[in-house]
């Protein structure tokens, strides 16, 4: 089986896609420089401490491993964070993987899976959202990823460098078999920020209740982290049998409101959520759907999680064993 470098596999969706390789029969190297990952992600998996930046030690590892592709997950993904200090971001999430082009090119890798973002797209026109629209990114954070998308199709026709670019639209969830979930410090995701207000009595604020949806709140497409996952399987092994370039949504075509994951919240831990209302935050569309017709007509990707129920599930399975001793 070809060996998989995974960047940025000790955070929550690298990791979860490095067991799933794994199960698949892939040899799985992981780098992350931990600087927002978890050490105890990677057990059981070669694994190098490196920065992005480190241009001539990933170029060394590439050979030495014979590296045939890369799933590239580091980044930074605060799009607060990245309103505050762009510069980190652009550094990080465009120079990183810059560096690690750079890298590859050296080593004579080919093959790329990255991972984008629906925040390309900022504030669409059509939803669900098709590949087609444009981009027209509302954050440091989103522009950091428009920009690698563009290097690459420079790349892709100038250094023969294939490339698929998954734009991921709300990922969650855990994966019992692994015994992974999300762990981000500090927590910016709805479903564990939901359930960790229902575990320590502490209300969540919820930002905006008089969008134009049906319930006043924003509507999102939550994804679980093993579908995604299995894109990333589906990309890579397309990219591995020769295939071209591809852009690809990543979600389930189908929307929740805040108002109703935290009911889901609700009714599979069987308590109440306590929340206050807060305003709008700046920047945050009504409704954000894929259209994942593309990956699914091309990759023959489809979606396991399609209730959020079960999505919740399997968070909330997670935070208790997390909460044991």
């Amino acid at each position: 089986m070809a060996a998989i470098l995974v960047t940025g596999g000790a955070g929550y969706i690298g990791s979860h896609t490095a067991h799933l390789l794994k199960r698949h029969g892939y040899d799985v190297i992981i780098v992350d420089d931990l600087s927002r990952g978890h050490e105890h992600n990677v057990r059981g998996f070669p694994f190098h401490k490196l920065r992005m930046q480190d241009t001539a030690a990933l170029t060394e590892l590439l050979r030495n491993s014979r590296i045939e592709a890369v799933i590239h997950f580091a980044a930074y993904i605060a799009v607060g964070e990245s309103t505050k200090v762009p510069e980190l971001y652009f550094s990080n999430n465009t120079g990183g993987t810059l560096s690690l082009l750079t890298a590859m090119v050296d080593a004579d890798v080919s093959k790329i899976v990255f991972s984008s973002t629906a925040a390309v797209y900022g504030m669409p026109q059509t939803v669900p959202i098709p590949e087609t629209s444009p981009y027209s990114p509302l954050s440091p954070y989103g522009d950091s990823k428009v920009m690698v998308e563009k290097i690459l199709d420079w790349m892709d026709q100038f250094r023969a460098l294939r490339s698929v670019c998954l734009r991921y639209f709300n990922a969650c969830g855990a994966d019992a078999e692994s015994g992974l979930g999300e762990e981000h410090d500090p927590e910016t995701h709805l479903i564990p920020l939901l359930l960790r207000a229902v575990t320590t009595g502490a209300p969540i604020t919820l930002f905006g209740d008089d969008y134009p949806t049906a319930d006043g709140t924003c509507i999102r497409d939550y994804i679980h982290v093993m579908d995604l996952a299995d894109a990333h399987l589906l990309a890579l092994r397309h990219l591995l049998n020769g295939g071209e370039s591809q852009r690809f949504n990543v979600g389930t075509g189908s929307g929740y409101s805040v108002r109703e994951v935290l009911s889901a919240v609700e009714e599979v831990t069987g308590k109440k959520v306590p929340f206050v209302m807060g305003p709008r935050r700046e920047g945050d569309a009504p409704v954000l759907v894929a259209n994942s017709d593309k990956l699914k007509s091309t990759l023959g990707w489809r979606p396991r999680y399609t209730d959020v129920r079960d999505i919740v599930r399997s968070a909330w399975e997670f935070d208790q064993r997390q909460a044991r001793p």
